[in-house]
């Protein structure tokens, strides 16, 4: 039968059929539809099972490889016939920070630019003669989708779909000496792209950024997901503390930067969580959800209920926090609650796991948290005390992995539970141990979520000033390459006051599921935790139809860092990709069916971002040297960094069976 038949019967399968290659690749040539048998009867044959074959990590033996990224892995697909095809990857960007892109009205724009609060251009003069407009080396969270409403966007010759991605910082001015970290307000822009309907290829057509101004600009927007009804959910990580403000330089100069008065800016504006709507025309618009706790915001994951959220928590002494919304697809009510552990916490993954409690904090609307951001000073909410009052009416909790001592105010709960979370969440005795609790996703089938601790350090470990033995969370030594959780979820839960949980999604049980492993000393490359193991996980993605959890790395122990698979069901590790030394592998997204096609996003930040140490023991004291030139002549001085995604290109098809 021919090609053309055999897509369209498939397209009819594609409910069941699990929705196969990688972008690039031709569906026809993938997904076998009906063979003629007897009698004039079909069979589909679809999937079996997926598996990667890993890649080598690069070395020095070949520095290019280390100065780019790069992809040598492979996808192997066995069908129900019996054959087995294999996909060579590849990594396509869509473009770089700091290029000019198509902005859909004939002309271009800056990718990745920076706006203050009224949408102007906000300049770097750090060098004289050479001022130009600011943009970030640093893109992060993405989210790849459709709409059911017709495009409006001109030039496509296939299927629009659409991406949003947010640009978490930018690292430098371009003086190079000038630290730029959290000094100016996050940028967010919708993607238009034109996808191939016979290859999968996306093919960028319009660049449009996103006014922020109603939302009082963003701060440090991190990772993302993207929700069920196909909007992106942000993050704004590293909340400021309210507390300490007027001594914040960074904050002062953010404030600076967005409104042009280094003290216009208010804390409590931020530290919460956006959302992203995109148009047919390729704009999107944006609101923050006020209600669902300021807290550390790195990845949050919707679960199939469409209500309940479960969302990490990027900081020294954080907790796993759960929201749930009011109402289906709608964010801006609901009932938060922090988890409470008993013993029983392990790194060993054949561990019992230790079970989870969860105590609620309140219940809010995000207008009425919004209502109090714009009025209350933290010391409306809170007694602080930073050595011990000797007062009993003070209760003593760590932040930050500081002790410090609190009293809440009279009729301030609501206030403290929505604006100052992490306080009020250890003052109702939540387990507030974690250190950098990052990326969340989950796996429907199973019913486990999955997080990543970045690192297991200072608050985790016993004795540390940071820990609490009542936290229940204990490990003996800091285990800098860091791990995943696995959460069982489970239904019909109560709170620790009696209070029904109104969701089937909960987690009730947390098991150790891989941890990667610490180096005495440097390898002969330079890195300081296994390269063959995971290395302080960030990102991370849950593909349903390849059974696989997708990590990307944030570390400062590998030299390079990789983006990972690991399959649930044989339980390899397979690595797929490797990232620009001194680079940080962000923007992971997988979407199952995007009009047939799977695809797995990938981004990566501040390219050549060494890590070095006047006495020869920093990650990349052995590599700077040879790796620097390359690095910059690969990404404009180091000033710019990729937004992309993986692909198997059809050349590379091989058949076997």
């Amino acid at each position: 039968m021919s090609h053309t038949s055999s897509r369209r019967h498939l397209l009819k399968m594609f409910a069941s059929a699990p929705m196969l290659p990688l972008a690039g690749a031709s569906m026809a040539s993938m997904l076998t539809a009906c063979g003629g048998g007897s009698g004039g009867t079909s069979s589909i044959v679809s999937m079996l099972s997926a598996s990667f074959t890993g890649m080598a990590a690069p070395s020095l033996a070949n520095p290019a490889d280390m100065a780019t990224t790069k992809v040598g892995s492979t996808l192997k697909v066995s069908l129900t016939n019996g054959e087995e095809r294999v996909y060579t990857l590849a990594y396509q960007p869509f473009f770089l920070t700091g290029t000019q892109v198509p902005d859909g009205k004939g002309g271009t724009v800056l990718a990745g630019a920076y706006f203050d609060i009224n949408n102007k251009a906000i300049i770097d003069t750090t060098v004289a003669g050479k001022e130009r407009q600011f943009f970030s080396d640093s893109p992060d969270g993405m989210s790849l989708l459709k709409l059911s409403a017709a495009s409006t966007v001109s030039g496509a010759k296939g299927n629009v779909v659409y991406a949003v991605v947010q640009f978490e910082y930018t690292t430098w001015a371009q003086d190079g000496v000038t630290d730029m970290y959290g000094k100016l307000p996050s940028p967010i822009a919708v993607l238009t792209l034109d996808q191939d309907p016979a290859t999968g290829k996306l093919t960028l057509l319009k660049y449009s950024n996103v006014d922020t101004s109603s939302v009082n600009g963003l701060w440090i927007t991190c990772a993302s997901s993207l929700s069920p009804w196909d909007t992106h959910l942000s993050s704004e990580e590293y909340e400021p503390d309210a507390f300490t403000i007027a001594s914040n330089t960074m904050f002062q100069a953010y404030s600076k930067n967005l409104y042009g008065d280094a003290t216009k800016a208010n804390p409590y504006h931020y530290g919460h969580m956006p959302e992203v709507t995109v148009n047919p025309d390729g704009t999107g618009s944006i609101k923050k959800h006020y209600c669902m706790g300021r807290i550390s915001h790195e990845l949050i994951q919707v679960m199939p209920d469409n209500r309940t959220a479960l969302m990490g928590d990027d900081a020294t002494n954080s907790g796993l926090f759960m929201f749930v919304a009011d109402r289906e697809k709608d964010l801006s009510s609901g009932t938060l609650y922090v988890a409470k552990y008993g013993t029983g916490w392990s790194l060993d993954p054949a561990g019992a796991g230790a079970a989870v409690s969860w105590i609620k904090l309140g219940s809010a609307t995000s207008a009425e948290i919004l209502a109090l951001a714009n009025t209350v000073k933290p010391t409306d909410i809170f007694d602080r005390a930073t050595t011990d009052p000797k007062d009993a009416t003070y209760t003593q909790i760590r932040i930050g992995g500081k002790v410090e001592w609190v009293r809440l105010k009279a009729g301030m709960d609501k206030a403290a539970a929505f604006l100052e979370t992490h306080r009020y969440a250890a003052l109702k005795g939540g387990s507030m141990a974690f250190t950098k609790m990052e990326g969340t996703t989950v796996n429907i089938k199973d019913k486990v979520a999955y997080s990543a601790l970045q690192n297991m350090q200072s608050s985790m470990v016993r004795n540390n000033a940071a820990w609490d033995g009542a936290f229940n969370i204990t490990i003996e030594k800091a285990l800098n390459a860091g791990g995943i959780l696995a959460h069982t979820l489970t239904g019909s839960q109560k709170d620790t006051a009696g209070g029904a949980i109104n969701s089937e999604w909960v987690p009730s049980v947390t098991k150790t599921l891989l941890v990667g492993e610490d180096l005495a000393t440097a390898d002969a490359l330079g890195n300081l935790a296994n390269p063959d193991k995971i290395g302080a996980p960030d990102n991370i993605k849950f593909s349903e139809k390849l059974r696989t959890l997708f990590i990307g790395e944030d570390s400062s122990y590998h030299v390079n860092n990789f983006l990972w698979a690991y399959n649930v069901d044989t339980k390899v590790l397979s690595r797929l990709a490797s990232m620009p030394s001194g680079a940080e592998s962000t923007g992971l997204g997988v979407v199952d069916d995007l009009n047939g096609w799977t695809y797995i996003t990938a981004n990566f930040q501040h390219p050549g971002d060494w890590i070095t140490n006047a006495s020869g023991t920093g990650l990349h004291d052995k590599v700077k040297t040879t790796l620097d030139p390359l690095v910059r002549a690969n990404y404009n001085n180091r000033f710019s960094a990729a937004v992309g995604y993986l692909t198997a290109a059809p050349s590379q098809i091989k058949l076997k069976g």
